[in-house]
């Protein structure tokens, strides 16, 4: 099934929680990311990564291929008073001269991409000494908690979702900008609980590739029902703490492609 996170642009605006200020704080803190670089953010969606950059000081295009999404980024954008440069493309097909960025980064994207040919793009697109830095924020399934309930809810709706059960950690990422010639490989995460109401949960889950992006608006709806049911049964009390984990890979460009 073909995912388009455009079809819930306004439920992924309003639900879907951006990176947490405090990986912001990280990565501008180890020097992954310096104000005054010029950044490049791909599969933008809302716009979170590129727009916690600009008000750090960044110079930032935003990339996506989604006019929906690009659409919802320009007006929080405006909303936080700062300017980001859209790009509308998909990453494959995306043209910038060599050596055009400081830092490009990809938050919660990367597993969207062919892989192989995006790393070798970015290194193209990054200067000497730049950096690639891919980061997600994904939920956390554990035993009888919230997460694996609502998952495996969503397998009784979309049974061919494979995105579910997960740990938040991605090695094979690390794989992906090796084998494009990128050194000094760093990785690192930490926890979090992220407060959620009933409502605000049932909208994250309606803007999630396995829901929203993806099936017709009457599956949603019906799904939504469900979601809503379980939440009153299983886990009445509000706010509703789900745990999330920030991962990050960061790594150096050692110089242009001939």
């Amino acid at each position: 099934m073909a995912i388009d996170f455009g079809r819930t642009a306004d439920d992924y605006t309003r639900h879907r929680a951006g990176f947490p200020d405090a990986f912001f704080e990280r990565i501008f803190q180890d020097g992954t990311v310096r104000a005054g670089q010029d950044v490049l953010d791909l599969g933008t969606g809302t716009g979170t990564v590129a727009r916690g950059m600009a008000l750090r000081g960044c110079t930032v295009t935003a990339l996506d291929h989604s006019a929906p999404l690009l659409a919802q980024a320009a007006q929080l954008d405006r909303a936080a008073g700062v300017q980001v440069k859209q790009v509308r493309a998909r990453v494959e097909n995306a043209d910038f001269a060599p050596a055009s960025f400081d830092v490009v980064s990809a938050g919660q994207c990367w597993h969207w991409f062919e892989r192989a040919r995006t790393a070798a793009l970015v290194r193209r697109w990054l200067r000497p000494g730049g950096r690639v830095l891919i980061a997600h924020f994904d939920w956390l399934p554990l035993n009888g908690n919230l997460v694996q309930d609502t998952e495996r809810l969503i397998l009784t709706c979309n049974p061919a979702w494979t995105l579910h059960s997960g740990s938040g950690l991605y090695p094979a990422w690390l794989k992906d900008v090796a084998e494009a010639g990128f050194t000094d490989l760093r990785t690192w995460s930490f926890d979090l609980d992220v407060p959620y109401s009933h409502e605000a949960w049932r909208g994250r889950i309606r803007a999630s590739a396995a829901i929203g992006a993806v099936l017709d608006a009457a599956k949603v709806r019906h799904f939504d029902a469900e979601l809503a049911a379980m939440l009153a049964s299983r886990h009445p009390h509000e706010p509703l703490a789900v745990p999330h984990r920030v991962w990050a890979l960061s790594a150096v460009a050692p110089g242009l492609l001939d």
